[in-house]
């Protein structure tokens, strides 16, 4: 294989830049042409492909978002478009593709593949770390490094104010920004979609705090939360307790933005490195991820179709450590 296509798509993750460098460097190495597709598969589609040079990712590791831009492709949902996408990789003579992105993204492979048996090798970029076969996502650890810093500052202004904070965190089906910036902050609560929230509990834990004296209380909620987000939690419990200054913030997109963590910065080029080599190798229709500190391939069909479960210690140490 002597021309790899490369692209970035769904919503964008602190890294994918550096794992876009490591792709287009390997490539090269092995002296390979490396073509950036730019808007996912709908610059695909649409023949948006230039040849890229070691020159096009010369500083690129530090920034976040994406180089290549990033979009989401009702068009490729079709056999029509998937044609007109293969068409273009035909044109510009390329063999297989490197794919960042999450669960949509290799859904999209697998449909690719199977109508046009183009190989293809996936690059976990999400900050909700909510797929199967990696202990880690590219984005995940900045994302959350970034929603603990948000929230240290808002424990600050709590506690200078005696108030009651809902903060909410992106995580439409997965908890992990949640739990984790939950407990790296010290969190009285965090609501997360993998539980089902009980109100009355977490009303129950506030009233009992406030018979303790205790006057900050901050609850982490993750977007996806059952209950239905922060402000819906603000409102419960300011009906509840009228007497509590409780305030909500949502932290949004900011999430998604930033310069990686050096976490994230690591992890993309080791992954880019493994997928460039994979194809070479003939292997295909894969995730590369890490697991245990090694890098682990997981067949797209398993990706899709598996779940990335909560650590139940993790849940139990919230209660343990929130009293």
């Amino acid at each position: 294989m002597k021309n790899i296509g490369i692209l970035t798509s769904g919503g964008d993750s602190p890294g994918m830049n550096a794992a876009i460098r490591a792709v287009v460097r390997t490539g090269v190495y092995h002296d390979m042409d490396i073509f950036g597709i730019r808007r996912g598969y709908q610059g695909m589609i649409e023949g948006d492909i230039f040849k890229m040079q070691t020159t096009d990712v010369a500083n690129i590791i530090q920034r976040g978002g994406t180089i290549l831009k990033t979009a989401r492709s009702k068009e490729f949902m079709t056999d029509e478009g998937r044609r007109k996408a293969y068409d273009q990789l035909t044109k510009h003579n390329i063999e297989g593709l490197v794919l960042i992105g999450g669960d949509g993204t290799f859904r999209g492979a697998v449909a690719f593949f199977e109508q046009f048996t183009i190989p293809a090798v996936g690059i976990p970029g999400t900050i909700d770390k909510d797929l199967a076969g990696t202990d880690f996502t590219i984005g995940f650890d900045t994302a959350v490094n970034t929603a603990v810093e948000a929230i240290d500052k808002i424990r600050d202004t709590a506690e200078a104010h005696d108030r009651l904070f809902v903060v909410e965190v992106m995580g439409r089906d997965a908890g992990y920004i949640a739990l984790n910036s939950g407990i790296a902050c010290g969190a009285e609560d965090i609501l997360i979609p993998e539980q089902i929230t009980d109100i009355e509990d977490v009303l129950n834990r506030i009233d009992n705090d406030e018979r303790r004296k205790k006057t900050v209380h901050i609850i982490i909620v993750a977007e996806g939360d059952d209950y239905g987000g922060a402000k819906e939690v603000q409102a419960r419990i300011t009906e509840r307790f009228p007497m509590l200054d409780v305030r909500t913030c949502v932290l949004g997109h900011i999430q998604r933005g930033g310069s990686p963590s050096y976490a994230d910065r690591v992890l993309a080029s080791r992954l880019g490195y493994a997928a460039v080599n994979a194809l070479r190798a003939g292997n295909t229709q894969v995730m590369a991820g890490i697991v245990n500190d090694n890098i682990f391939f997981t067949p797209f069909d398993n990706v899709i179709k598996g779940e990335a479960p909560i650590n139940p210690d993790m849940l139990e140490l919230i209660r343990v450590l929130s009293i």
